[in-house]
């Protein structure tokens, strides 16, 4: 129920009025998802839509270089005749020339500047009727209110007036981003076509149908938009998606009369006239995050090639390309499909019950990767689907997960996995991890029974130590033994063991059980190795050990075992029994025959490989068994192996080799070179010479039997 909740209300939120701000960054990410993801979707040449730029190269060249905007409009003038001779389906201008040179009221040698010059625009108001007759041009406008910014009186009448004016107004989102394009406006009371709208029904030879809802559609294609009367910008990435051709260049080509250029690269293309600048006219889009260097990129006709100037870190872009952009969606029929709010808040419930699953049964950082790795999937499939137009949402699923996830993470740290933290922490002092989370996962009381897992066992025990004991105080003794409980403690744990139980001074440790081990006969030698390191320096250094030299005897055995629940049916210890137990005590026992720490059985050595050192030490017989074993001494890792050490084995396993044939002189030779400084060697000695003076009776047994523990 608390999951349900969150999830419901995360998914309110991440839907309500209070992230309406951050709902059309994901077609901004998306957009640029994609053009990193797929690149550009079709070559520039086959664009319904290009741009004729007045750009800094036409600012720049001759004959507009230090001219007024206004006495260009010859120059326009001949490029717009030379582009609708050359099979353009329709121009369209983004730039308004809302006055004339002709209006020029300055005085000027006796009378008016304008009455100078009457006639400047006479031959791009010719090139605006001619184009308008055959329904080939569009002028436009921006409305404001009661005061819009139209062309010059000359220019609307050389169109035909309303005709063939259009609007140029843009739908800008709350965070200042141009998302969408408003389909029509409302002029003189009736609805009527946006320029981009225009440009394309002309393109398509179909009028546009405007329906009472707001919605319009074009030659069969219903326009979607998530906001009435708009539709949905579908940029593409990078700036090469709309070839860009210089006024300057065009106007230097209409010059030399090159009409076969023309018509290759305008012939049936919709053609869009305005200023390409780096400080005029430049809006933020979805397409803010997938910019590139703006430039006249298209096939040049009469001037040099020019380079291009520019960061590719710039995120907005000219508003030439807005409708550009629009009249490419509209003719191609891509305009971008938002999702609806019901199915936003549909996807964003299903990405933050996911979350809230995910953080209550796993745990945190675990959630988080969980989580992470889902986004990662459904952006991927995200931008797939928005390559064919579809946006999915995407900050709403985001935010409405993550605060699921963060939710549900505080709800279980504060409420319900509290008890299951306070059960953990306390029943962690005496259990092994593992056993706690198994009986927290079953949601079950333990109890009674086991299974028989092959593990293996390490049991340690301190010599001497009630001599020790009897000579420290209560205190002492016990700040001396919790620090080597806990020091032993703690290694036996780093390599996956559990102490079973302590006993006094000693240590049964269990290797293979209640997690599960491979090579759990391998980690208990490497733990042993490192308790009798750990013990050399707490001798040297622990403040309890000080005035005491502490000497352990380790032994080691695998085998099956039971490992699970024993004891009474009201109270139990979870621990391990078998035959593999006993025998462990027995080998640590065993050490004080030899005179080493470590013993292991024939069984553990035989699972760890050739990563350690062993010696073999004898074969006995322990008491209360009647089988006899085989018994090794840990000496190292087999990468730290001294040479001394290598010397010593060798000697001894020749020694050993003679005892066991009988052949006691010899044997006393080879035990003899170690003697002093190996105890094993040193006890073999004595025996083997006792027997060469006088050879045991009847018939030889290599076999030693310990009578004790």
């Amino acid at each position: 129920m608390a999951a349900a909740a969150i999830v419901l209300i995360c998914a309110a939120v991440s839907v309500s009025p209070a992230f309406n701000i951050v709902h059309g960054l994901s077609i901004d990410i998306l957009t640029a998802l994609r053009w990193e993801m797929f690149g550009t979707r079709q070559a520039p040449a086959a664009s319904p839509a290009v741009v004729v730029a007045i750009d800094e190269e036409t600012y720049q060249t001759a004959p507009f270089k230090g001219s007024p905007t206004l006495t260009w409009t010859g120059e326009i003038g001949r490029v717009l005749g030379a582009v609708v001779e050359g099979g353009a389906k329709v121009v369209g201008f983004d730039i308004v020339f809302e006055k004339s040179i002709e209006q020029s009221e300055i005085p000027f040698g006796g009378g008016l500047f304008g009455e100078k010059v009457r006639g400047f625009d006479r031959d791009f108001l010719r090139a605006l009727a001619a184009a308008s007759s055959a329904g080939k041009v569009v002028l436009g406008e921006v409305l404001r209110g009661d005061q819009p910014i139209r062309p010059a009186p000359g220019q609307r009448i050389a169109v035909r007036q309303q005709q063939n004016l259009r609007a140029l107004n843009v739908h800008t989102d709350s965070d200042d981003v141009v998302r969408r394009l408003p389909l029509t406006f409302a002029v003189d009371g009736r609805p009527v076509p946006s320029m981009a709208l225009e440009l394309a029904s002309r393109a398509r030879d179909a009028k546009p149908e405007l329906k009472a809802d707001g919605t319009a559609a074009l030659a069969g294609y219903r326009i979607p938009g998530a906001v009435p009367n708009t539709m949905t910008l579908n940029f593409e990435g990078g700036a090469d998606d709309i070839p860009t051709y210089s006024l300057a260049d065009l106007s230097a080509c209409a010059a030399k009369n090159d009409r076969d250029f023309f018509r290759r690269q305008f012939e049936g293309k919709v053609v869009i006239v305005g200023t390409v600048l780096a400080t005029e006219d430049r809006r933020l889009t979805s397409k803010r995050f997938s910019t590139g260097i703006e430039g006249a990129r298209a096939p040049r006709c009469a001037l040099p090639e020019q380079p291009v100037s520019g960061r590719f870190q710039r995120r907005d872009i000219a508003g030439i390309y807005i409708h550009a952009t629009a009249v490419n969606n509209l003719i191609a029929k891509n305009a971008a499909v938002e999702a609806g709010r019901p199915t936003i808040a549909l996807i964003a419930a299903m990405v933050a019950a996911f979350a809230a699953m995910a953080a209550r049964m796993l745990k945190p950082a675990a959630a988080v990767l969980a989580f992470l790795a889902a986004i990662a999937v459904y952006v991927t499939g995200a931008t797939a689907a928005f390559n064919y137009a579809l946006v999915l949402p995407l900050s709403e699923p985001v935010i409405a997960g993550f605060a699921a996830l963060v939710a549900m993470i505080g709800y279980r740290f504060m409420i319900a996995d509290k008890d299951r933290r306070l059960l953990q922490k306390s029943f962690a002092l005496y259990l092994a991890p593992d056993v706690i989370d198994r009986m927290l996962a079953s949601n079950k009381l333990p109890v009674l029974g086991g299974e028989t897992r092959h593990v293996t066992v390490l049991f340690s025990d301190l010599e001497g130590f009630s001599l020790i004991a009897e000579r420290m105080s209560p205190e002492a003794l016990m700040a001396l033994m919790n620090e080597y409980l806990s020091e032993m403690t703690d290694i036996i744990e780093s390599h996956g063991g559990y102490v079973d139980k302590y006993i006094g001074d000693s240590i049964v440790a269990v290797f293979g059980a209640p997690a599960d081990d491979h090579d759990h006969a391998g980690h208990a030698a490497r733990a042993a190795l490192d308790c009798c390191a750990r013990l050399e320096e707490l001798n040297r250094s622990a403040t309890a050990f000080q005035g005491h030299t502490i000497v352990q005897r380790i032994g080691i055995n695998t085998g099956d075992a039971l490992v699970g629940n024993f004891g009474s049916r009201r109270r139990f210890n979870y621990s391990v029994m078998s035959d593999a137990v006993n025998l462990a005590s027995r080998l640590e026992g065993a050490n004080k025959f030899y005179g080493t720490t470590v013993i292991a059985s024939e069984t553990t050595v035989a699972l760890t490989g050739e990563s350690f050192a062993w010696r073999e030490l004898d074969t006995i017989r322990v008491k209360g068994r009647s089988n006899q074993l085989k018994i090794y001494q840990l000496l190292a890792l087999a990468t730290n192996l001294t040479a001394s050490q290598a010397t010593v084995a060798a000697d001894y396993a020749k020694g050993l080799a003679h005892w066991r044939a009988g052949q006691f002189g010899l044997a006393a030779a080879c035990f003899e070179r170690s003697a002093e400084t190996d105890r094993p060697s040193r006890m073999f000695l004595e025996r083997a010479t006792t027997y060469a003076k006088q050879a045991p009776a009847g018939e030889w047994d290599p076999i030693r039997t310990l009578q004790e523990k």
